[in-house]
């Protein structure tokens, strides 16, 4: 079973515990790497291109709930900046 990656206006919320910012995601990656070695023989990854990504598994980190992840709206960023939670300093 497959999961949605969220895109730039959602993002991953467990419905159980109400988390918005842990989580372990198991996923299988396909890339293609540009490899660059030094002359004694140490490499390291200076391009990857993921070829494809499926995300099998969201777990929420608070209550290690696997089946209650769920993709919500993110707040629009001048509602964040003007009164969802925010408090007023005169």
């Amino acid at each position: 079973m497959s999961i949605s990656v969220p895109t730039g206006n959602q993002r991953w919320r467990c419905k159980q515990c109400g988390n918005l910012t842990r989580f372990d995601v198991t996923r299988t990656v396909r890339a293609r790497d540009y490899l660059h070695f030094d002359l004694s023989g140490e490499g390291q990854v200076e391009e990857r291109e993921v070829l494809a990504e499926t995300v099998e598994q969201v777990r929420c980190r608070w209550c290690s709930a696997a089946d209650s992840v769920e993709l919500v709206d993110r707040p629009a960023a001048d509602e964040a900046a003007n009164g969802s939670g925010s408090v007023a300093h005169p």
